[in-house]
């Protein structure tokens, strides 16, 4: 499977993110991608907004994803994104969506939000309720994860366990003392905890890293993005992870049980 990453800095305008988008498809396809993946919170973003989210969310058949759905019937190629969405409520989700031949074919909705290092994303964000499915592409099976879920290890263990060989991460991931340093040794922790490839995709704007990269199973960066807009591809190699996975059984030799999402409405 080739996949692409596209890094972008997200404008305030959803016109002006489409458009990015829409290129990039086009660009991942020209480049023989099966995937594109990219950032989370490409609607738009406004570091001088907090409240962005609540003002720009569209519904699945808003503008924005009508542009995108309307190129990706132009290729067989599977492409993932986060966007902010209504809920019908005072909050939106946070959706990550796999969008192919111009359909919607899955959604997950943020689990863990980013109540951390004085952000407060629930405030305007509804956290999901369920553990996504995998998606089968190329041959392969993928597990969804979001931005802050990268540093819960549960949900990319759940994922392993129920077969997944790459974990997907669109993200911004905020600036700050040591924080690329935690997005390098995290990213590469799950890949190597878990023998998965990961596909770790960042925004680059003023306010996140950018550092978009792919991660083998034994923990070695294939390809990896600076600071700035980049359009990067990488192979996923199903040999790599059955290598891996014979010099490593990580997954055969765990003796705890598969994670199961808690109950916090209680």
């Amino acid at each position: 499977m080739r996949v692409a990453l596209g890094q972008f800095a997200v404008s305030k305008v959803w016109q002006e993110n489409a458009d990015i988008c829409t290129k990039l498809m086009r660009d991942a396809h020209a480049g023989g991608a099966d995937l594109l993946v990219l950032p989370e919170g490409i609607l738009a973003r406004d570091i001088t907004d907090p409240d962005i989210v609540l003002k720009t969310a569209q519904p699945l058949d808003g503008p924005f994803m009508t542009q995108l759905l309307a190129e990706s019937r132009n290729s067989d190629m599977t492409v993932m994104m986060c966007v902010h969405v209504p809920t019908g409520g005072q909050r939106v989700f946070n959706n990550l969506v796999t969008i192919r031949g111009g359909e919607i074919v899955a959604q997950y909705l943020k689990l863990h939000l980013y109540d951390a290092f004085a952000a407060k994303e629930s405030t305007n964000v509804q956290p999901g309720g369920e553990i996504p499915g995998l998606i089968d592409i190329a041959g392969l099976k993928l597990g969804l994860m979001t931005c802050y879920d990268l540093r819960f290890p549960e949900l990319a263990r759940r994922h392993a366990v129920d077969g997944a060989d790459v974990l997907i991460l669109p993200a911004a991931w905020v600036k700050g003392p040591g924080k690329e340093a935690h997005w390098e040794v995290l990213v590469t922790a799950r890949a190597l905890e878990n023998t998965c490839y990961i596909v770790a995709v960042g925004e680059c704007g003023e306010r996140n890293i950018g550092a978009s990269m792919v991660v083998d199973p034994l923990g070695v960066a294939v390809v990896r993005a600076g600071e700035g807009p980049a359009l990067i591809f990488a192979d996923i190699d199903p040999k790599r992870i059955s290598h891996a996975r014979a010099v490593l059984p990580v997954l055969a030799n765990r003796r705890f049980a598969r994670p199961e999402l808690a109950d916090t409405t209680a």
